[in-house]
């Protein structure tokens, strides 16, 4: 009696956890967890900020008409500069800062993790160092389209008016906030493995990348802390890229919803709303640049580049070449080539320790530059023996002119080299907006910023010297 008295009560006990564990499973919605693995919000991260970088649907990102790469066939407002009529100040804002936040989730995930073994604090200090250089990144883009950004109190969601911080002052917090990764990374451990779709969670490729944003950031303030430009430069070129597989892509695939999202802009949609621009086309035509072929399709056996700001007919201007179309054309972040560059700069420049000449980092740029488009070397050396380095009135009309012409689909990256060396030449188009009688230097604030954080809206306007499209950023010297 005793025993079967016994089974029935481990039986009822069984029960009970039986019901409550049922219980638990239909209180829990598995559409909307509770807590999100920091994985997750890693490789969303990922894809949202390169979906970002590569679009050019007109309503979000429009740097491949600012860079004058390519303008449009009959709505011109963007080619023209009117960001205000589609509010595409506040989507870059606003979606830049939601990654932001992202991986800012991610942080507080991994940082309460509590490793036992020596590797697993590797392990995840790693993570946090990837962390950290994506929002170095992404930081340093928003404060290069804007100026005074909100930074220290940009990621308290409770803080609906975050102050606007001095962009100088967050630009030597990023470089130090890389540097750390820079130096404390450990290569012989991992990070977040495949779910980091960037690097497949290689450290020591991310340690190249540190290397390579140091040097980037380091080179744009150049006019502004030639002393801190040079540490950082110094220090990111003994580490860095080394190869164009090195350079930081998003592995985009031919099928939806992980495809490039050119092709839903350019394919998908059923429009031609865009062609080349004159700027470019006329640019290499003069040039003899070969990597045409590969930038632009021909017009019956010429290429023609729109006028740029006017309307431009589809059927007789050229348009984006077809790689470009392809769906799985890889989100491209930062490059091999484009690293090269700024380093002929630095040497340029002057005072900063190198291996090669300036000369020598411009040669390598513009033949990796060749090579990733799909030209041979040869074209390469036969472009360099046409235009070599010293063809040029100066440093800054080679290496801005051949940095604009290979950050090619890369509006943001082309224009930067516009605004910091002045070369080429932009055109101007026909109806830009009231009082911008020159090309633009940044991007106005956001609408949303100036009705709901109004105050420090104001602040960081005054700080800067006015709101304007022609307020020249803090490393915009000359």
């Amino acid at each position: 009696m005793k025993n079967k008295i016994l089974l029935l009560f481990i039986f009822a006990l069984g029960l009970m956890a039986s019901c409550t564990d049922n219980f638990e499973e239909l209180n829990t919605d598995p559409k909307h967890p509770t807590s999100v693995p920091a994985e997750y919000l890693i490789t969303n991260a990922q894809i949202e900020l390169s979906d970002q970088i590569s679009s050019t649907n007109v309503n979000n990102n429009i740097w491949k008409l600012v860079a004058q790469y390519w303008t449009e066939t009959t709505y011109t407002d963007e080619s023209n500069w009117d960001i205000v009529n589609r509010t595409i100040a506040d989507y870059i804002f606003r979606n830049n800062y939601r990654v932001l936040k992202d991986l800012d989730d991610a942080r507080t995930i991994v940082e309460a993790e509590e490793p036992v073994l020596d590797a697993d604090k590797a392990v995840k200090q790693n993570k946090l160092y990837i962390i950290d250089l994506m929002q170095v990144y992404i930081y340093q883009r928003l404060v290069d389209i804007f100026g005074d950004i909100p930074y220290t109190e940009a990621l308290d969601y409770e803080n609906y008016t975050p102050v606007y911080d001095d962009a100088a002052t967050i630009y030597a917090d990023l470089i130090a906030r890389t540097e750390a990764a820079f130096d404390g990374f450990d290569v012989a451990e991992t990070s977040f493995g495949d779910a980091d779709v960037y690097y497949n969670g290689d450290v020591a490729l991310w340690k190249e990348f540190a290397g390579a944003l140091l040097i980037k950031l380091g080179i744009t303030i150049a006019d502004y802390d030639a002393v801190l430009s040079k540490s950082a430069v110094n220090k990111g070129a003994t580490n860095t890229f080394t190869s164009l597989s090195a350079g930081a892509y998003m592995p985009y695939v031919s099928s939806a919803p992980y495809n490039n999202p050119l092709y839903d802009d350019l394919v998908l949609s059923g429009r031609a709303d865009f062609v080349a621009a004159n700027t470019i086309v006329d640019k290499m035509l003069e040039l003899n640049d070969g990597r045409i072929s590969h930038y632009f399709e021909l017009v019956d056996t010429i290429y023609v580049g729109g006028e740029y700001g006017h309307s431009s007919s589809s059927a007789t201007n050229s348009h984006p070449c077809d790689a470009v179309y392809q769906p799985d054309f890889p989100g491209i972040l930062l490059t091999y080539d484009e690293v090269l560059f700024y380093l002929a700069e630095a040497a340029a420049r002057g005072g900063y320790t190198l291996s090669l000449s300036a000369e020598e980092y411009f040669n390598a740029a513009v033949t990796q530059s060749f090579l990733w488009w799909g030209a041979s070397a040869d074209d390469a050396n036969d472009y360099l023996t046409e235009n070599p380095y010293a063809s040029y009135t100066n440093w800054k009309e080679a290496i801005g002119t051949q940095g604009w012409i290979a950050m090619y689909t890369r509006g943001l990256e082309g224009y930067n080299f516009f605004r910091r060396l002045d070369y080429p030449a932009f055109n101007m188009p026909p109806t830009p907006p009231d009082g911008v009688e020159d090309i633009p230097t940044r991007f106005t604030y956001p609408i949303n910023e100036q009705t709901l954080n109004a105050a420090n809206y104001q602040s960081a306007s005054s700080a800067i010297g006015g709101d304007f499209m022609t307020t020249k950023l803090f490393w915009d010297k000359f």
